[in-house]
């Protein structure tokens, strides 16, 4: 089967093309995608998303699966904490500059006694320049929002990262989180920017450099 590799960052850099094509055998997992492309990603510690999900080694692959190799992101601290169920949590990848006042709205809530708000700013240059795997950055911070509303007993949570170049003291990313009380709502706004920067699919550039990151591990 033909499989399309989608790459992003420093691995598209490397290849000088956005994508590449994989002949597999029909029962190919993911450990034989990676072993075609150890050239590419040599010195590179990947991982590659199946679907919009992050896969383990052993895992199947698929004709028609849209397949990722995803390069460390952007950095951070990961929490250890699974998915929650919490039903759609706002969650926005987007090349807009980014406003914190329909954040604030959107997590407005008669029950709050608390709302913490986060802006991660570009500092010390005049630009830094962001990549994302927007379909697949959305859909997990859209997990990492549900599960602190869950964890943390939040009444609302919600979370935007931009997308492009975002100039000096310009915010890349927002989050708000509102709760009964300020350790949860604090709490809560911690760990949904600690899990974006240590696993939704972003890569920054500064100065023409790709930022050292963490590279993200599959949730089970």
């Amino acid at each position: 089967m033909q499989v399309r590799v989608r790459l992003f960052a420093v691995l598209r850099e490397r290849a000088g093309a956005d994508e590449l094509e994989l002949e597999l055998p029909d029962d190919a997992l993911v450990s034989d995608a990676l072993a075609r492309v150890e050239a590419l990603i040599e010195g590179v510690p990947v991982v590659m998303a199946v679907n919009h999900d992050y896969a383990e080694p052993g895992d199947s692959l698929h004709a028609g699966d849209e397949v990722a190799l995803i390069p460390p992101v952007s950095g951070g601290a990961d929490s250890p904490v699974s998915p929650g169920t919490v039903a759609a949590p706002h969650a926005r990848v987007t090349t807009d500059p980014l406003r914190l006042d329909p954040l604030l709205e959107l997590v407005a809530d008669p029950r709050a006694g608390a709302i913490v708000t986060f802006s991660g700013v570009t500092r010390e240059v005049s630009e830094l320049d962001y990549e994302a795997y927007a379909a697949m950055a959305e859909r997990k911070i859209a997990e990492i929002v549900a599960a602190a509303i869950e964890r943390h007993r939040l009444c609302a949570a919600a979370a935007e990262h931009r997308v492009g170049r975002v100039p000096l003291s310009a915010p890349s990313v927002l989050v708000a989180a509102s709760a009964p009380h300020r350790g949860e709502a604090f709490a809560g706004a911690r760990e949904i920017i600690d899990r974006i920067k240590a696993q939704a699919p972003i890569w920054k550039k500064e100065e023409g450099e790709w930022v050292r990151g963490v590279r993200p591990a599959p949730q089970r």
